[in-house]
C-alpha cells in the first residue's frame, strides 16, 4: 500500500457578510474581518482526508495570512490533517495570485521535500479567480488538473472525474501532481471533540516568515506583484417598473407594441399583434 504524502492549500476568507475592503489599495482588511475557512478547501481537505483513511498517508495543511489565519490551521487539524503551516510577515500581505504561487510553492519546496500530492479548493469565495492552483503547479513544475470531482489512489497514480463543457472526463495522472476540487462532492466532516483535543494540545504548526523562506521583500507582497486593483465597488441591481392602465385589450395593445421585440427574443418566436374587428 502506497502512503501518500499530500499538502492541502487551504485559505482563511472574510465571512461572507463582512467584506471590509481598503479602498486605497484595494485589498481586503482581513485583519479587521471575521474569518472562516474557505468553503472549497473545506473540500479540498476533506479529499485528503478520505484518502488518508483509505490508503493511509501523511496530510500538511498550509496557509498565508495574517496571524490570526492559524485558526483554519487548528481546524483542518480537528479534522484529521498531521501538520499545519502558517506564512505570515507584513511583507507577504497584498500578493495577487501570482506572487501567492510563488511564496507558497517556496514554502513547499522547503517544508515538504518528496510530497505527491497538492490538493487546492477550486477558487475562493472572497475573489474566484481559480488562479492559484494552476499557477501553484507551474512554480512547482508538476502537472495539475483543475475542477476534480472525484479521486481514485492506484499507488504513483490518481484517477480523476470531472465535468467539462458538459462532457463528464476521466483523466490519469502520474504523480507528483495537483489537482483542485470543486464544491459539488467531498462534503467535509464535522469536527469531534476529541480531534479539537488533540489538535489544541499535540499540534504541530510551523509558523514561517519571508525571512524563513530566503525570499527578499522585492520578490513577494504587494510589492512584486503586477496585478493592480483601479476599483472596488458593490453591485446594485436597479428595476424600472411600467405601470399600465386601461382596459385589457388596450394594455395588451401597449405590451406587444412596447415590449413585443424582447418578448420574441425570449421566447424564440415572432409574435405579431393582430387587428380584430368588432
Amino acid at each position: 500500500m502506497t502512503m501518500l504524502k499530500m499538502v492541502v492549500c487551504i485559505k482563511q476568507v472574510p465571512m461572507v457578510s463582512e467584506l471590509p475592503w481598503d479602498s486605497r489599495t484595494g485589498t481586503l482588511k482581513r485583519e479587521i474581518a471575521e474569518g472562516m475557512m474557505n468553503p472549497a478547501c473545506k473540500h479540498a481537505l476533506e479529499a485528503a482526508l478520505r484518502i488518508k483513511h483509505e490508503h493511509g498517508g501523511h496530510i500538511t495543511v498550509i496557509t498565508m495570512g495574517p496571524p490570526m489565519a492559524a485558526e483554519v490551521l487548528y481546524e483542518a487539524l480537528t479534522l484529521g490533517a498531521d501538520r499545519g503551516i502558517l506564512l505570515t510577515d507584513k511583507k507577504m500581505a497584498g500578493a495577487d495570485t501570482l506572487i501567492t504561487s510563488f511564496t507558497i510553492a517556496r514554502a513547499i519546496e522547503k517544508e515538504c521535500p518528496g510530497f505527491d500530492l497538492v490538493i487546492c479548493g477550486s477558487q475562493t469565495s472572497d475573489s474566484e479567480t481559480a488562479q492559484v492552483g494552476p499557477q501553484l503547479a507551474e512554480e512547482l513544475k508538476i502537472p495539475s488538473a483543475a475542477y476534480i470531482e472525484s479521486l481514485e489512489c492506484r499507488g504513483k497514480t490518481i484517477r480523476m472525474k470531472r465535468l467539462s463543457d458538459d462532457f463528464l472526463e476521466t483523466l490519469e495522472m502520474d504523480l507528483p501532481g495537483l489537482v483542485t476540487i470543486t464544491t459539488r462532492h467531498f462534503h467535509p466532516r464535522y469536527a469531534t471533540l476529541s480531534g479539537l483535543e488533540e489538535a489544541f494540545q499535540f499540534s504541530d504548526i510551523t509558523i514561517l516568515s519571508a525571512e524563513d523562506l530566503g525570499l527578499s521583500p522585492d520578490c513577494i507582497g504587494m510589492k512584486a506583484s503586477p496585478t493592480r486593483i483601479l476599483d472596488v465597488f458593490s453591485v446594485t441591481a436597479e428595476k424600472e417598473n411600467y405601470v399600465m392602465k386601461g382596459a385589457v385589450k388596450k394594455i395588451l395593445e401597449e405590451v406587444f407594441e412596447k415590449f413585443g421585440d424582447k418578448i420574441s427574443s425570449a421566447m424564440g418566436k415572432d409574435l405579431k399583434t393582430h387587428e380584430h374587428s368588432d
